[in-house]
């Protein structure tokens, strides 16, 4: 009977682990579904909005803030969402971005029922993958529409960020057809 527990939980984890480097991962791929997003594209957008080097690789983080244009990092949703609190009643709402795909309060916080829901992740995804279809519907292109999720108005900094977005997707694409981690 131990025996086959054993075996039983070895098999799980050895699943766990699999999925764990499944690239999109499940969560995202999800979020991407719903939204009619490719996964791709919405792991690239993660990546680039609240990507850490975790164990030597980039790792979207989802208790990611930027608050009046400075990032930063908290160990877990509670720390994030205090934080994220003290920023709003410091900061115009537009200054204030949150989670996976750093999206801002000022502009789309009428997409969450409370702030600190923007911290929690598959709701950070879903909100995200969203915005990048309607902005895909008026480009048609998805590395057009990744910079107008980043900046709709343009300029230098949605071109800057489209250059960046691109090289995520790729380097994804890549490793996906590879088999490998990014």
């Amino acid at each position: 009977m131990a025996t086959s527990r054993l075996i039983a939980i070895a098999l799980l984890l050895t699943v766990h682990a699999v999925r764990a480097d499944e690239l999109p991962p499940p969560a995202y791929q999800l979020a991407a579904h719903d939204a009619n997003v490719p996964s791709t594209v919405l792991f690239a957008i993660a990546l680039q909005e609240s990507g850490a080097r975790l164990r030597g690789r980039l790792r979207p983080w989802p208790w990611t803030l930027n608050i009046a244009g400075s990032p930063y990092r908290f160990a877990n949703r509670q720390t994030a969402c205090h934080a994220l609190l003290q920023a709003l009643a410091r900061y115009d709402a537009k200054r204030v971005d949150a989670g996976l795909g750093q999206i801002n309060l000022g502009y789309h916080g009428q997409h969450f029922s409370s702030p600190c829901e923007a911290l929690e992740p598959y709701r950070n995804l879903a909100v995200t993958a969203a915005l990048l279809q309607e902005h895909h519907a008026v480009t048609g292109d998805w590395v057009s529409a990744a910079g107008r999720y980043h900046r709709p108005a343009g300029g230098t900094l949605a071109a800057r960020y489209r250059a960046g977005f691109a090289r995520q997707l790729e380097r994804l694409q890549v490793s996906s057809k590879e088999g490998t981690p990014p």
